[in-house]
């Protein structure tokens, strides 16, 4: 009647000595305690060590933000337009017709002539008549203000970057103090359609591959451009100081953006302490060498206009702001990444220690130095490859170009950012491994007690099975005799 039973707990092993057959039972239930997944792998101590060292940082920036809010109407609203670059009041408008004519009969512009060109024109002698040069004459209504169905004439010259269609939609800028003809011109094409498009194309992208997860990152995405339009560029405008605003800013960010995308556990806390010790050694480089290399921030017309219309922003502290900023992202893609590594390795191994996870986890992250590294200097390089032809055009040296502010702006820039990103990976995977290694003893005593309760049963079982074939045998030479 036994037999059955013991068939279906018959060990796969052979060889274990033979004893009572109720130690297994005892030893299968212990060993099926511990199937339901790994156990918490940092205590109560560690979470409260952890929550001591975040929860003041966190009311830190809630504090911040609640002094540095910027209050009433801002400046950049309360004062009338200057009319200048982004400063222009704009509405909306269309192309209703598109015709060529001769640019000389519009008193356009004549087209530059390229080298060579010249003798190739008079190829029919010094009284040969110019080659016609035709431009485009585009007819452009205003589509909505005050002034809706005024039109307008716009001449396009044959060399333009830019050309209109009929029925293209444009945005038109608006100058009220200027002669009635000339208060409307082209300032830009409407692009909102195409630029929606891509926006949902992309959200359509992250939520079908992260699904859950995916739509939290997207709404973090909102929260920070909210934080980044609502705080940081208000209270810029407002006065207060750049730096200042870009570090509580940025730390809002961050603390949005962790804890929504991975959730309120240890393991993001981690990458959270590694990424707040990263944007502080970016801080303190940054203003080091901004100020050894007595960079001013005011290399483009953008930065100019700022300046010309609020002179109270000190620039030298947006070009830090921009620098803490433009690192946060990629500070957090690595972060969590080496986080993370570390936490499956640990899963992966339980009895590895902090040093096996930390050399472990720092080979991975090597790789991924190597090629974040790269893709920043890419990436500044492709943001100003108009700047770096123009050099090449003008056939300056190498240490020209380098030591020239409008380049040594974007130099200092990325490097303060790639040291960053580069300490980031050691400071992190080092937090890691050691909270994560920190409560081991007592998991590894419990999970060697189980073992041997579990080695225990099973050798009881090998009894029992072994018994039960010793009976059945002795059955089967009795019946035979």
């Amino acid at each position: 009647m036994t037999s059955t039973p013991q068939r279906q707990h018959q060990p796969d092993e052979p060889g274990h000595a033979h004893a009572g057959a109720s130690g297994h039972s005892q030893g299968h239930s212990h060993g099926h305690s511990h199937s339901h997944g790994p156990a918490t792998p940092v205590s109560t101590h560690l979470r409260k060590v952890i929550a001591a060292v975040l929860i003041p940082f966190a009311a830190a920036v809630v504090a911040g933000l609640i002094v540095l809010w910027p209050g009433g109407t801002p400046d950049h609203k309360a004062h009338e337009r200057s009319g200048l670059g982004f400063d222009q009041q704009t509405v909306a408008g269309r192309v209703v017709k598109v015709e060529e004519v001769n640019c000389a009969d519009v008193n356009a512009q004549p087209q530059p002539v390229e080298p060579g060109q010249e003798a190739a024109n008079q190829e029919g002698g010094a009284g040969a008549p110019a080659k016609k040069t035709v431009c485009e004459r585009a007819t452009i209504e205003v589509t909505s203000g005050k002034d809706k169905g005024r039109t307008f004439e716009e001449i396009v010259p044959p060399n333009a970057s830019r050309k209109y269609s009929t029925g293209q939609k444009l945005k038109l800028s608006y100058a009220p103090k200027a002669p009635k003809n000339l208060q409307y011109s082209i300032s830009d094409v409407e692009r909102s359609l195409p630029m929606a498009l891509l926006a949902g194309l992309f959200a359509l992208a992250v939520v079908a591959v992260g699904r859950l997860r995916g739509v939290f990152a997207l709404v973090a995405l909102a929260v920070s451009f909210g934080v980044l339009t609502l705080f940081i560029l208000p209270a810029i405008l407002a006065g207060s100081n750049p730096l200042v605003v870009a570090v509580i800013g940025g730390s809002a960010i961050m603390l949005i953006a962790l804890y929504m995308c991975h959730g309120l556990t240890a393991r993001t806390s981690v990458a959270v302490l590694g990424t707040l010790i990263s944007l502080l050694l970016i801080g303190l480089l940054g203003s080091l060498f901004i100020g050894w290399a007595s960079l001013t921030g005011n290399t483009d017309d953008q930065t100019g206009l700022v300046h010309g219309l609020y002179p109270g922003i000190e620039i030298r502290g947006l070009l830090l702001a921009g620098v803490i900023i433009g690192s946060l992202g990629v500070l957090d893609d690595v972060t969590v990444t080496q986080t993370s590594a570390v936490w499956e390795l640990r899963e992966a191994d339980p009895t590895a220690g902090w040093r096996k996870l930390y050399a472990a986890a720092m080979r991975i992250g090597r790789d991924h130095i190597a090629s974040v590294v790269n893709t920043l200097v890419l990436a500044y390089a492709g943001a100003s490859l108009p700047l770096l032809l123009l050099f090449s055009i003008a056939d300056s040296g190498v240490e020209a170009v380098a030591t020239s502010e409008i380049v040594a702006e974007e130099i200092v820039r990325t490097l303060v950012g790639s040291i960053g990103l580069v300490a980031s990976v050691p400071v992190t995977t080092a937090l890691a491994a050691l909270v994560v290694s920190a409560d081991r003893a007592p998991r590894i005593g419990a999970e060697r007690g189980g073992a041997e309760r579990v080695g225990a049963g099973q050798v009881g079982a090998g009894q029992g099975a072994g018994g039960g074939r010793s009976g059945r045998g002795r059955r089967r030479r009795a019946r035979g005799r």
